[in-house]
């Protein structure tokens, strides 16, 4: 697996660098936004590790310029504690992120479930392509139909369709999708779970003021129902 890991702090690159090495990625390394944005597109990478603040470009504005061409899962750093700033990094695109300082071990298990996920992904998908009701699901490319209407979609979003549509009817707390979803005990705020959901609405509802797919049960959580 071939991670891109880009920072301005050369050292914090080296030591990521190391430690995934020691496990048997492959890692890239880019030290500004527009080196990233660029090696996203123009190299084969699984996953990349994106600073908040670079320069040139930062990370937000990298993010949804790779989101332009790539699904590539994103894991952005930031040292900025806000939670709107957090957010936002998941409103450009991102799929998770770490608040610096932060431990080395915990960043590698965020990775590993990602990679785990992933590989569950490919070997569970050997039709590639799967529909049920009104939405087919592409696993080679990520993406979405829902009719005659093809979306792409990011791999949280992706994998929350995929989890509503095999189990329809399922009501999901947050707490249940953090856990099933990002794979581990998430530190954050749950309303990261509301942003993606609200994200995938609005790529795949015909209007997500009035959701024909996923549904919320108020108290509780949400559902996959065709309606």
């Amino acid at each position: 697996m071939k991670i891109l890991i880009v920072d301005d702090e050369k050292l914090l690159v080296k030591g990521i660098k190391f430690n995934f090495e020691q496990d048997g990625f492959v890692c890239e390394t880019a030290y500004d936004g527009e080196e990233a944005v660029k090696m996203a597109r123009d190299k084969s990478i699984d996953l990349i590790i994106l600073d908040l603040m670079l320069p040139k470009i930062d990370g937000l504005t990298a993010c949804q310029k790779i989101r332009e061409f790539s699904n590539v899962p994103i894991l952005m750093l930031t040292a900025k504690s806000e939670d709107m700033d957090k957010i936002m990094g998941l409103e450009y695109g991102a799929d998770d992120y770490m608040t610096k300082p932060f431990n080395i071990l915990e960043l590698k298990a965020r990775v590993k479930a990602i990679t785990r996920r992933l590989s569950h992904k490919e070997s569970a998908s050997a039709a590639k392509v799967r529909s049920v009701g009104r939405v087919e699901l592409d696993y080679n490319f990520r993406r979405a139909k829902i009719g005659d209407k093809r979306t792409d979609l990011t791999a949280k979003e992706f994998d929350l369709l995929d989890l509503f549509i095999s189990n329809p009817g399922r009501v999901y707390s947050r707490e249940n999708l953090l856990d099933i979803i990002w794979g581990y005990e998430y530190p954050g705020d749950i309303r990261t779970v509301d942003v993606h959901v609200r994200r995938l609405r609005e790529k795949i509802e015909p209007d997500p003021a009035q959701p024909a797919f996923i549904h919320t049960k108020w108290g509780v959580g949400y559902y996959y129902k065709e309606d």
